[in-house]
């Protein structure tokens, strides 16, 4: 692990572009997140408490919750940075001087290429699978556990509600379009396990995605997006969320024509790092509730 946790939730940003974007998405999941950063701070979030001595207790015991190999804390927090970076390489320094004003991105339109449908399919399927396996990882049961996922999915709140809310809003409804669901079951059902095996972000995640070849875990990624579509699908509705509605949002700070919005998907992929972001603070959190509840 390259950076102890209490530095990695020190180091989160209080304003960057992945925090614009998911303060925009506020509308969707309405006063759930908040952009708690710092980690004593956190633990003073999360638990409400002042004592010194004791937020000090409850910090020394998350690190060594963190720090300890035969936990999945390592793991989840890999798993969320690894589907974020794989996307993100692309133009960020460019645009980090560009933050904080209105940012006109017609300019880079030379340097992003959209993400043909299948492979926004994939990075959508990817990224579900790192909050299914990490979830499970965070809560110490077995890699494959679906049913378990899915009905804690109706219990999201925070960070991690929001973290599925621009799952759905960034990966899905921007680039893929409101049939979004159909489309990713498509290419999945239509996807050889060659072909997946082809993709950078599975290479990396390969080792902990559940199944012992390609083809079982293809298998487990399309069973595991089948469980979940009802959860989007009814996610959706009952915000009755548009493409249009979330192009109107974002424009505020980010100007574009309307005629590539599939370039308005390249360009937060490779400006945002919210599941990172978000899974940061997840992992934060559960850590923090943990510690209190063994002290």
């Amino acid at each position: 692990m390259s950076k102890p946790i209490y530095e990695l939730v020190n180091q989160l940003p209080t304003d960057n572009m992945t925090v614009k974007v998911l303060k925009t998405l506020d509308f969707v999941v309405p006063g759930e997140w908040e952009n708690v950063v710092g980690f004593e701070n956190t633990i003073r979030t999360v638990t409400g408490e002042t004592d010194e001595d004791l937020i000090q207790q409850i910090g020394d015991r998350a690190v060594y919750l963190f720090n300890d190999k035969s936990q999945g804390y390592q793991n989840a927090l890999w798993l969320y940075q690894t589907v974020d970076r794989s996307d993100s390489a692309l133009g960020t320094a460019a645009l980090a001087n560009k933050i904080g004003e209105k940012i006109s991105f017609l300019g880079f339109l030379n340097k992003i290429t959209p993400n043909p449908d299948k492979a926004q399919a994939i990075d959508l399927s990817l990224k579900l699978i790192a909050e299914l396996v990490g979830f499970c990882q965070i809560n110490g049961i077995p890699g494959d556990s679906i049913g378990d996922f899915v009905g804690s999915l109706g219990e999201y709140s925070g960070e991690s509600l929001m973290r599925m809310a621009a799952l759905v809003c960034l990966d899905g409804l921007i680039p893929l379009g409101p049939d979004f669901i159909a489309k990713v079951q498509s290419s999945l059902e239509n996807l050889s396990p060659k072909e997946l095996d082809n993709n950078g972000t599975f290479k990396q995640i390969k080792t902990l995605v559940p199944g012992n070849n390609t083809s079982n875990q293809l298998d487990f990624i399309g069973n595991s997006f089948d469980s979940v579509k009802g959860w989007m699908s009814g996610f959706v509705e009952d915000r009755g969320l548009t493409p249009q509605e979330l192009f109107d949002k974002l424009s505020n700070f980010i100007e574009y024509s309307d005629d590539k919005l599939d370039y308005l998907a390249a360009f937060l992929d490779m400006t945002t790092n919210y599941y990172e972001h978000t899974g940061t603070q997840t992992l934060a959190r559960r850590l923090i509730e943990r510690a209190v509840a063994e002290i």
